[in-house]
């Protein structure tokens, strides 16, 4: 059973530590396609992502990814690719909305990620055959969680947000 937006958003955490078993395809489908949803700049859509799912190229990924070898644990690792395009001051944020939905929509199915951006980007960008005009930006393992860590602290509201200008605190508003 899929969980509301906020409890998934709030209930997200880090997995370092996967069960072998392997994310059905309807599952896989349905976090491909909440990639797919995200909205872009001019709707460019200006992502690729690539699926590893063979075991012996996981692991060369997780070695890429500066030695996170438990990231081969998962069921897939997914690459997340720019598109170079006019817009260029878009490519990550469009491609990093992409992810997050991704991110997100597992949760929701009761699979594990971990936001990886500690990688070799030339390495995993050979492994992966990403042509050289494209840039690899972000990663992400995604597989049944071995464990379930505790939520790690967070700041207050009023120290992220503010009203109308920069300065102005948020209680001014709540």
């Amino acid at each position: 059973m899929a969980l509301d937006t906020i409890e998934t958003i709030r209930n997200r955490r880090s997995i370092r530590h996967y069960k072998p078993d392997k994310i059905p395809g309807e599952h896989l489908r349905a976090i491909l396609e909440a990639g797919r949803q995200a909205p872009s700049a001019k709707n460019l859509q200006s992502w690729h992502f690539v699926i590893v799912n063979d075991p012996q190229l996981k692991r060369k990924v997780a070695a890429a990814c500066h030695g996170q070898h438990w990231m081969a644990e998962a069921s897939v690792i997914i690459a997340a690719v720019d598109i170079p395009t006019e817009y260029e001051r878009w490519l990550k944020v469009n491609t990093t909305i992409a992810m997050q939905n991704m991110i997100l929509a597992a949760h929701s199915l009761g699979y594990g990620t971990c936001w990886i951006g500690a990688f070799d980007e030339n390495k995993v960008g050979e492994l992966l055959h990403v042509p050289e005009d494209k840039q690899v930006i972000s990663l992400t393992p995604i597989g049944l969680p071995a464990i379930q860590p505790d939520a790690r602290p967070r700041k207050d509201l009023a120290e992220i947000f503010s009203v109308n200008t920069y300065e102005r605190p948020l209680e001014a508003l709540l």
